[in-house]
């Protein structure tokens, strides 16, 4: 076999095998799905791994194919692999790395069911040219170092399935994060015997740890004497399969939820419990803040004041020691699998009788703050005239979308209003920029979560929510939806410009006779561009240009009824369209 072979057979027999409760054992076998792009010295490994029946899509980008590799690991709990040629083409991956670190889920689950995060192969220049000036030659192994659990290069052919199996393991042990495999093109081109080559077994299912007894004890003593509790559901609780106990907890409980993006839909948006429309209020009066599997950095303003009381009381549940008492020091702090927690604090709280008045002048006041709220967001809807804002945009697609929608969203005030108004019933149904922020992530994480329902649940819907600004990232990935019959929805909320941007008439004037590099102000963009024309560079796709509310549902439930390509919706809104004013800077500047 050669290198190839050798490579593609071991990502396709990894697995990692475990036992349930009752002592059925599971296997998942390897890589199901390989985003990337080809060239010398990887062309004939992506060839390799068809033969073994992984899915080849080729990507237009190595970063969009980095993003849609580590969305296909949140979403089938296996490990994405992402394919990237050498020198620029691993270096494009990089920024995919990053993401996939920065926005690593931090909890665990029981068996089966485990996240499955970022692989990241690389081809590289041949060792026997190393230090001539070698084509495309980089220090590749160094420079992904930094944004990896763990990056090597296999010293020859037969140690080519250890390295991995040590990949598959340091990704998805612990924290989950990104790795990488570097492949030189003269190390591919060996052949070696099958005797020879070194099959390790398959990874046993991850430890997994429950908290201290007596800590859970304290925990609960604190939510029993809170005045105003808050339980704030991380995205590492939708990684987890969490939901179910989450879910019991709070029912058990009656105590308020607020949702971080991605915890979305662990407990349904439209809950009772759920007191998302008064996100600052609950932040900045709860006394007693149960945290799982949320970090508190900038998303949650770092857990400082004056987005929290300055007295609060955090119980943070994490499997990453490291993470608990970070930015502020938790009162307690609950290290380990957060269903195997969840479990323990259900259990302790029915000792302890643990049950919030539904009554309370706590809960009185964030309904009335919720409502308060709704109130506003339906009056911005309800103004339906010419130029559009975002809340009327959004809250039409709310409104047409099924409600089972895997929604993607980039974008600056795209996707911090849609997070309000774009609503999740069901969890890991929402992929956003995360924690990072990083733009150029929409389509690929789309593209991602098509593949996923197409091969699970063929007749579920992807809606990809982008700005204008956004798009431009990686817009290209529609070539790639249209090659792959993919069923997308992309709708493009276009204002014009990076947070705001010019009318035409505005545009003409300011730029009349003048230098464009001069007189084009930095955040703006071409009016009224029609990327729309995007989804008709194939014969599958549609495209749809929208001004009107009107326009706009006609084209939703057209896009909706396409089911043999994508659908890109082009809605024009006013370039000085903003958010509701806030009390307080999204960046709290918190005092260090």
């Amino acid at each position: 076999m050669d290198g190839n072979t050798i490579l593609a057979k071991a990502l396709k027999q990894q697995s990692i095998s475990s036992t349930n409760l009752i002592g059925l054992k599971f296997i998942f076998k390897g890589i199901e799905y390989l985003f990337g792009i080809v060239g010398i010295p990887v062309i004939d490994v992506a060839i390799a791994c068809q033969r073994e029946g992984i899915k080849y899509i080729g990507m237009r980008n190595e970063q969009s194919a980095c993003y849609a590799a580590q969305a296909i690991g949140y979403l089938t709990r296996k490990p994405g692999c992402c394919l990237a040629v050498s020198g620029p083409g691993l270096l494009h991956t990089i920024g995919g790395m990053a993401n996939a670190q920065s926005n690593g889920c931090s909890c665990t689950r029981h068996p089966p069911f485990r996240p499955r995060p970022l692989i990241v192969i690389g081809g590289s220049s041949d060792t026997s040219q190393e230090g001539l000036g070698a084509f495309q030659e980089c220090p590749q192994v160094e420079a992904s170092r930094l944004f990896c659990k763990y990056s090597a290069r296999p010293a020859n052919l037969s140690v080519i399935p250890l390295h991995v199996e040590k990949a598959v393991r340091f990704a998805t042990y612990g924290k989950p994060g990104a790795v990488y495999l570097d492949f030189p093109g003269d190390l591919l081109a060996r052949t070696e015997s099958g005797e020879e080559i070194e099959n390790p077994l398959p990874l046993p299912e991850p430890p997994k740890s429950c908290a201290e007894l007596g800590d859970i004890k304290r925990a609960v003593e604190l939510l029993k004497f809170a005045q105003r509790p808050l339980l704030v559901v991380g995205k590492g609780a939708a990684y987890s399969h969490a939901e179910e106990i989450i879910n019991q907890f709070v029912k058990m409980t009656n105590i308020p939820v607020l949702a971080t993006p991605m915890g979305k839909g662990v407990v349904d948006d439209g809950d009772i419990h759920s007191v998302a429309p008064a996100r600052s209020l609950a932040l900045q009066k709860a006394d007693v803040i149960l945290v799982l599997g949320a970090r508190l950095n900038w998303i949650l303003h770092f857990g400082r004041p004056p987005r929290f009381d300055s007295k609060v009381k955090i119980i943070q549940v994490d499997i990453l020691p490291e993470e608990v008492h970070n930015s502020v020091q938790s009162s307690v702090a609950l290290v380990g699998d957060v269903g195997a927690i969840m479990n323990q604090l259900t259990t302790q709280s029915q000792t302890a009788s643990l049950k919030y008045d539904g009554n309370s002048e706590w809960w009185t006041s964030l309904r009335a703050k919720c409502e308060a709220n709704k109130v506003y967001n339906m009056g911005m809807a309800k103004d339906v005239s010419v130029p559009l804002n975002y809340f009327a945009v959004l809250s039409s697609v709310q409104n047409l979308i099924p409600k089972d929608s895997i929604i993607v969203s980039e974008g600056a005030n795209t996707m911090d209003i849609g997070r309000s108004i774009l609503s999740n019933r069901l969890p890991r149904h929402r992929l956003d920029a995360g924690s990072f922020g990083t733009m150029g992530v929409g389509p690929a994480f789309a593209i991602a979560a098509a593949m996923h329902c197409r091969d699970r649940e063929p007749t579920k819907r992807v809606i990809c929510v982008e700005g204008d600004s956004a798009i431009g990232f990686s817009g290209m990935e529609i070539e790639t939806m249209l090659r792959y019959n993919l069923p997308i929805i992309i709708i493009v909320v276009n204002n014009n410009g990076i947070y705001n941007g010019l009318d035409p008439e505005t545009w003409t004037i300011v730029r009349d006779g003048q230098d464009p590099t001069i007189a084009t102000p930095p955040l703006s963009l071409l009016p009224e561009c029609h990327y729309e024309k995007l989804a008709q560079l194939g014969q599958n796709g549609k495209g749809f240009l929208c001004k009107t509310i009107d326009e706009l549902t006609i084209a939703v439930k057209e896009a909706i009824e396409h089911t043999s390509g994508p659908s890109l919706i082009n809605v024009l809104i006013s370039p000085v369209a903003q958010r509701k004013p806030q009390e307080h800077d999204w960046l709290t500047r918190s005092k260090l």
